[in-house]
C-alpha cells in the first residue's frame, strides 16, 4: 500500500516535523513479538510455511520483505510508546494491525503491533496499565482476545456493527455503530465511551489506533464521517488524554478511500492534530 510512503512525503513537505525528528524504527525482535504471539506462529511466519488458507486469511502473499516491513511496523509502535513516555506524544506513521491474534493473522495484519508495544512497555519500561483506544472502523478483535483476561490493559473499540470482522470479540468496552452513522452521532458516542474507558482504565499510557476508514468515502468503511468529523474525533482523543496527563502514542491503522489521497490527508490530519497538542503542552513530538 503506497499510502504510507505518500504520508511520509506529506509530513516532510508540509514541514510538520524536522527531518531529524522523523525516526527510523528498529525491527521488533523475536523476544518482543513472543510476548504476544505463539512460537509456532512466529516460526512459520518467518519461515514462510503458513498454509494457503492462513495466507489468504491475512490477505498478503508471503515474502521476506513483508515480514521485515511487519517487524518494522511493530518496532515503530514500540518506539512511539517509548518516546511518548518521555515526551508526552509520539506517532507511528504505520501500525494499527489489530486483527492479528496470538496464533494467526487476518485482515492484512500479521503481528499485533499495539499489543506487542503494550507488553513491551510493561516489561521493559515498567509501565503498569495501558489503554488501547481503537477508532478504526473495524473492531480490534485480535487485541480484544489477547488482553481478554488481563486487567492491566484496557481495550476500547468504537466500530461499525455490521463491518468486518463479522464475528466480534469482546473488548473491555465496545461501541458498535450502524451503517451510515454521521459525525454528530459518532462524536457523541466517542465522547461518552472514551470518558468511561479512561475512568475505568486508570492508564499510565494510551495507544491510539486512529484509522482513516470511518470516512464516508472509504470503500470498506460503511460509516459516514466527514474529514472535519475525523479531525474532531482526533481532537477529542488527544484532549481527553492530555487532560488526564496520560502519555499517548498514535498509530495509523486502516484507510481504503477510493482516492488514496483522501486517506493520506486523513492520516496527515491525525498527525497534525497530535503535533498541535504536543506544542500546546510545550512538548516536542516524535514521528516514526
Amino acid at each position: 500500500m503506497n499510502k504510507y510512503s505518500l504520508l511520509r512525503e506529506k509530513v516532510l513537505s508540509e514541514r510538520l516535523v524536522e527531518t531529524a525528528h522523523l525516526l527510523v524504527p528498529d525491527p521488533a525482535s523475536d523476544e518482543q513479538i513472543l510476548r504476544v504471539h505463539s512460537p509456532d506462529y512466529l516460526y512459520r511466519v518467518v519461515a514462510g510455511t503458513l498454509s494457503q488458507r492462513e495466507t489468504r486469511r491475512i490477505g498478503f502473499p508471503w515474502s521476506a520483505q513483508l515480514i521485515e516491513r511487519s517487524r518494522r511496523s511493530v518496532g515503530g509502535t514500540i518506539a512511539a510508546c517509548r518516546r511518548a513516555l518521555v515526551e508526552g506524544t509520539a506517532v507511528n506513521l504505520a501500525g494499527g494491525t489489530h486483527h492479528a491474534y496470538p496464533d494467526h493473522g487476518e485482515g492484512f495484519c500479521i503481528f499485533n503491533d499495539s499489543a506487542i508495544a503494550a507488553r513491551t512497555m510493561q516489561v521493559e519500561e515498567g509501565v503498569g496499565r495501558v489503554i488501547i483506544v481503537d477508532c478504526d472502523v473495524h473492531q480490534g478483535n485480535g487485541t480484544a482476545v489477547i488482553f481478554k483476561d488481563d486487567p492491566s490493559v484496557f481495550t476500547f473499540s468504537i466500530h461499525g456493527a455490521k463491518n468486518f470482522p463479522f464475528h466480534k470479540e469482546i473488548s473491555d468496552l465496545d461501541i458498535a455503530l450502524a451503517d451510515g452513522t454521521p459525525d454528530a452521532v459518532y462524536l457523541d458516542a466517542l465522547q461518552t465511551g472514551l470518558k468511561q474507558a479512561l475512568e475505568l482504565a486508570k492508564a499510565d499510557l494510551a495507544i491510539y489506533v486512529s484509522g482513516a476508514d470511518p470516512f464516508a468515502g472509504d470503500r470498506l468503511g460503511r460509516l459516514a464521517l466527514s474529514k472535519e468529523g475525523l479531525v474532531e474525533r482526533d481532537r477529542i482523543v488527544f484532549e481527553h488524554c492530555w487532560k488526564a496527563s496520560i502519555p499517548q502514542a498514535t498509530v495509523m491503522a486502516g484507510g481504503y478511500a477510493r482516492n488514496v489521497y483522501d486517506t493520506v490527508d486523513i492520516h496527515f490530519q491525525t498527525v497534525r492534530t497530535a503535533a498541535l497538542f504536543a506544542n500546546r503542552a510545550n512538548e516536542r513530538i516524535r514521528i516514526i
